[in-house]
């Protein structure tokens, strides 16, 4: 009966479901020195957590703190944001430069055009006034 209970509690510890006490219970089972056969192989678990709750240790244990140098960081940020905004800056007076030049291209076009009228206007003039010197001559 006592092996049939153990076997339960066994498979409760196993599926994570036991109490305290259960397990309390199995520890000691499993610490006597009649185990069964068949459940040996769970008698090394419980007899390692009774052992590593008996170890101490005496050796002080030294934590290597580091601090990291956060001054770097914010000297890098602020670096690459200046960057930043010079080359963005850069690019807007580009975009700028491109926008103008292409106005002054379509007011070229259009002096240019006028232009062109005003000298046929000029050449036909030029053919009134020789046609007008050559009758009154």
């Amino acid at each position: 009966m006592e092996l049939d209970n153990i076997e339960k509690l066994l498979q409760k510890y196993l599926d994570a479901e036991t109490s305290i006490a259960e397990e309390n219970e199995l520890k000691r089972y499993f610490l006597s020195n009649n185990v069964a056969p068949h459940l040996e192989q769970y008698q090394a678990l419980f007899g390692y957590f009774s052992i590593s709750k008996q170890e101490v240790h005496t050796k002080p244990l030294q934590l290597k703190t580091q601090k990291k140098n956060w001054k770097w960081l914010s000297v890098a940020a602020s670096v690459v944001l200046l960057v930043g905004l010079y080359t963005g800056y850069q690019k807007n007076e580009q975009r700028k430069a491109e926008i103008i030049y292409n106005e002054t291209q379509v007011a070229f076009n259009m002096l240019s055009t006028n232009l062109n009228k005003g000298n046929e206007a000029i050449a036909q003039l030029q053919y009134f006034e020789t046609a007008k010197s050559k009758i009154f001559k």
